[in-house]
């Protein structure tokens, strides 16, 4: 049988649930029906080994043989595609395994789907240094430890307790009070006060020299035997640094032993993609949105102007960053959102195509779903016939995107199954699901479709699914294109019309990147800085007047207009307007544009002109009179003529400077001093006659 281009094959486990492998064909589309083999991992291998002859990509139903299979086929040297799904354990080991060929279809043709490239790798590089943190002997001793497996170790002791000096001195003995600590695995940065070196004669208790400066000690791989406060945030998602319980001997060898298989090179996927340019974290130094640094756990991601980075070397690929991103500028890539919305739309249509009714998802993490699922299987009653599993390889990646597309392809109920001990981690993922809640509530319908439920238990697992939910809300058929917040409204549209009566909006809960904005108009100064700072483009101004718009569709709710407000009268409020207005650009205010007093040109807003009226007139020592204030409600040109208009002294305030002088000026004055000497000489000369001595 092929499916997608790949041959299946079926195994009905020694014939431990029924498989029909003609109805399935039908379900699929599929090509060729073959009977089911019963033991295709020991008896019947040779089926498999057949199939890897003819070289085409195998879809394997069978994970718990897996390893055997792979083994098989590289001593053929088989180079194409290998797939394995499991299909007893999730669907055939139930007591409703009669009933469970819809399901068996939908995660035969899930698994079928062509697999996302892998994401780039990150090279990290790790030499032998170790920092071992402690208060007593037992520092020591494991440092020995790793020294004996070819680590350079260096130990810093707190100087709480006496210590007896080493025999032999092996290895590097400091003393110091960690301050804080920063970096990753091959580059970790510790910030020591009170540094100080061990003193090499020190006989009885070990002593120390005199503290010194604080130092920053560089190391590879950092072993924390202290007990206290952890150097990192969420430290057991930190690649090279191991915190144990220094009083259980066995945690602290399995650390040794970790740290011990870290020195060299290697090699980790970049588990997310950034798009700074989509980003809204901060616009002119104002604070925005910072849904992913709120939800980080280890503190890599960091604001980086007006964007976040991420270090790929510290992320632990948790999702959470890209579960609660609004504009997708943070996508997580392993698998990308795309294709988990494939799957899920497969998973639906499949099972609804093959006659299945009233589908219910569990979605849940590989590593702790998985052995749930197994454990249910093997020792309850197992998964019922509805119930689809969807394994990921992290929970916190889903976003309300998945949640609401999931609905409206006709899942009943979402069941986001979560570990109880790392409940702290899904704390945007319970945001998602109270904007599904709130949603839900608003259309309504139970917001029950939706839960998150955090059991570790098998039996506690079966009892969720002991009562059936209602049936599908809506059976849409939509394919997943577009960003993910264009397919959440589109499944919001889709659910919406599938409820008797529509409301205009929905509130939702703080936070939640939907809604609206409301400006008291009595205080807006059409300034326009609300336009200029949107990230998201869901505020416009007009060229012909002066005027805000609004587009709700696009507001991501970050709170950047609000903050950037002069006036401060700007108002978020979370909601989902399901009315064709969301779409449609609706004026939030608006005037008649000023005009100039002496052109009459429109020159902008008259709440502007006479705000800066209000803050000028009368303060200023340009605009002390109401003559040299009415250049604030001209133009620019205006504005310059009849300065020009007005004399120096009156501009400027102070008396006409001096024309300046030249060469020529003193000449010319020199030449008119001489004929006026020369015409009185001569009038003297006239007037005296006869009466001079000489007469």
């Amino acid at each position: 049988m092929r499916i997608a281009g790949k041959r299946c094959l079926l195994c009905n486990c020694r014939h431990g649930f029924p498989l029909d492998a003609e109805a399935l064909a039908r379900a699929l589309d599929a090509e060729g029906a073959e009977p089911p083999a019963s033991h295709l991992c020991r008896a019947q291998v040779g089926i498999f080994e057949r199939a890897l002859q003819e070289g085409d990509a195998l879809l394997v139903a069978c994970e718990q043989e897996a390893p055997l299979f792979r083994e098989i086929a590289g001593e053929k040297g088989f180079a194409g595609e290998l797939v394995f799904v499991d299909i007893r354990d999730r669907a055939g080991w139930s007591e409703e395994g009669c009933g469970a060929t819809p399901k068996i279809a939908a995660l035969l043709a899930e698994a079928a789907l062509d697999a996302p490239p892998p994401p780039p790798a990150v090279h990290l590089a790790s030499q032998v240094r170790v920092l071992v943190c402690g208060h007593d002997e037992g520092a020591l001793e494991e440092a020995r430890l790793l020294l004996e497996a070819g680590l350079q170790p260096t130990v810093l002791l707190s100087g709480r307790g006496e210590v007896l000096p080493p025999r032999v001195w092996d290895l590097p003995i400091l003393r110091g009070r960690i301050r804080g600590a920063s970096g990753h695995l091959g580059a970790f940065r510790v910030e020591v006060e009170d540094f100080a070196a061990a003193d090499v004669a020190s006989r009885g208790a070990l002593r120390f020299e005199e503290p010194g400066r604080d130092r920053v000690l560089e190391t590879d791989l950092l072993l924390d035997l202290t007990g206290g406060t952890p150097l990192f945030p969420a430290p057991d998602k930190r690649d090279g640094y191991e915190r144990p319980d220094p009083r259980d001997p066995a945690a602290v060898l399995r650390a040794v032993l970790r740290l011990a298989d870290l020195a060299g090179e290697f090699e980790k996927p970049r588990y997310v993609r950034l798009d700074p340019a989509l980003c809204a974290h901060s616009r002119n130094r104002i604070t925005g949105c910072t849904r992913c640094l709120d939800v980080c756990p280890t503190g890599a991601i960091a604001p980086a102007g007006d964007h976040v980075q991420v270090s790929p070397e510290i992320c632990a690929g948790c999702g959470s960053c890209s579960g609660v991103c609004p504009t997708g500028a943070i996508a997580y890539d392993l698998p990308p959102p795309a294709h988990l919305h494939r799957r899920l739309r497969t998973l639906l249509l499949t099972y609804r195509r093959a006659g299945g009714r009233d589908p219910e998802l569990l979605v849940c993490e590989d590593r702790h779903g998985g052995e749930l699922i197994a454990a249910c299987a093997r020792l309850g009653p197992g998964l019922p016939a509805r119930v689809l599993p969807v394994r990921l390889g992290e929970l916190a990646q889903i976003g309300v995107d998945h949640l609401a597309t999931a609905l409206a392809w006709g899942a009943s109920r979402i069941t986001l199954l979560a570990p109880p001990r790392r409940r702290d981690e899904f704390a945007g993922l319970a945001r998602n699901v109270e904007i599904l809640h709130a949603l839900l509530a608003g259309l309504g319908e139970d917001p029950g479709r939706v839960r998150l439920a955090f059991e570790d238990d098998p039996d506690a697992l079966a009892a969720l699914f002991a009562e059936a939910a209602p049936g599908p809300l809506a059976e849409a058929d939509f394919l997943p294109m577009g960003s993910r917040r264009q397919l959440f409204h589109l499944a919001v549209e889709r659910l919406a019309a599938a409820v008797p009566q529509v409301p205009e909006s929905i509130p939702l809960p703080a936070g939640a990147p939907f809604g609206t904005i409301h400006i008291d108009t009595t205080g807006c100064t059409l300034c326009l800085s609300c336009v200029g700072c949107c990230p998201a483009g869901a505020l416009f101004d007009n060229p012909d007047k002066p005027q805000v718009r609004f587009l709700e569709i696009a507001c991501i709710q970050c709170g950047l207009c609000a903050r950037t407000c002069p006036e401060k009268v700007i108002r978020l409020e979370p909601r989902l307007f399901l009315g064709p207005e969301a779409r449609e650009q609706r004026v939030l205010n608006e005037e008649e544009p000023f005009l100039c007093r002496r052109c009459g040109k429109p020159i902008g807003a008259p709440s502007m002109i006479r705000r800066i009226r209000s803050m000028l007139v009368g303060r200023h020592w340009m605009y002390e009179s109401e003559e040299e204030a009415a250049v604030i409600e001209m133009c620019d040109d205006c504005r310059v003529i009849t300065e020009f208009e007005r004399s120096r002294a009156q501009v400027l305030g102070t008396p006409e400077r001096p024309k300046p002088r030249t060469t020529e000026d003193y000449l010319r004055e020199r030449e008119e001093l001489e004929r006026a000497r020369r015409r009185l000489r001569g009038e003297d000369g006239g007037g005296n006659g006869g009466n001079g001595p000489g007469s």
